[in-house]
């Protein structure tokens, strides 16, 4: 029988520079793994948990050339009270409608725990977007940074 017996040298410096390449590939799986792998479920429910930095936040309106300072006081998930602060008496005599239209958004703003659906008076409609934009304004300062 001819067999033709053949022999393999390997040298040790090419097993480990072999071992060393599998290895480093596998580290790099692994890590790619972690990275682009779905959060878990948990994380991502306490980030939607957390929507606003409790505090005290305001906006400027102008009216008439003086401003009018919307506040809104928030938690960590709601909406706690929107109010007007600084509110001179010369303004609320020349825009009657600002105090009424305030109180109808605020009530519909805490219980909704929203800006969306707000219904507005005929008589006040203008009055109403223009305070609807900076109770908009002072909730965007108070939305957590993700």
């Amino acid at each position: 029988m001819s067999s033709k017996t053949k022999i393999v040298v390997l040298k040790a410096k090419e097993l480990i520079y072999t071992a060393i390449f599998i290895a480093l590939g596998i580290l790099f799986i692994v890590l790619l793994i972690f990275m682009f792998a779905p959060k878990n479920k948990k994380t991502q429910q306490s980030s939607e948990a957390s929507l606003y930095t409790p505090g005290v936040y305001t906006s400027s309106l102008s009216l008439n050339s003086q401003a009018v300072d919307v506040e809104v006081v928030v938690d960590e998930t709601s909406i706690k009270s929107v109010r007007l602060v600084n509110l001179a008496d010369s303004v609320a005599a020349m825009y009657p409608l600002v105090e009424p239209a305030m109180e109808n958004l605020s009530e519909q703003i805490v219980e909704n725990q929203s800006l969306s659906g707000l219904s507005y008076d005929e008589s006040s409609q203008y009055t109403s977007m223009a305070l609807a934009e900076a109770i908009g304004n002072a909730l965007e300062k108070a939305r957590t940074a993700e």
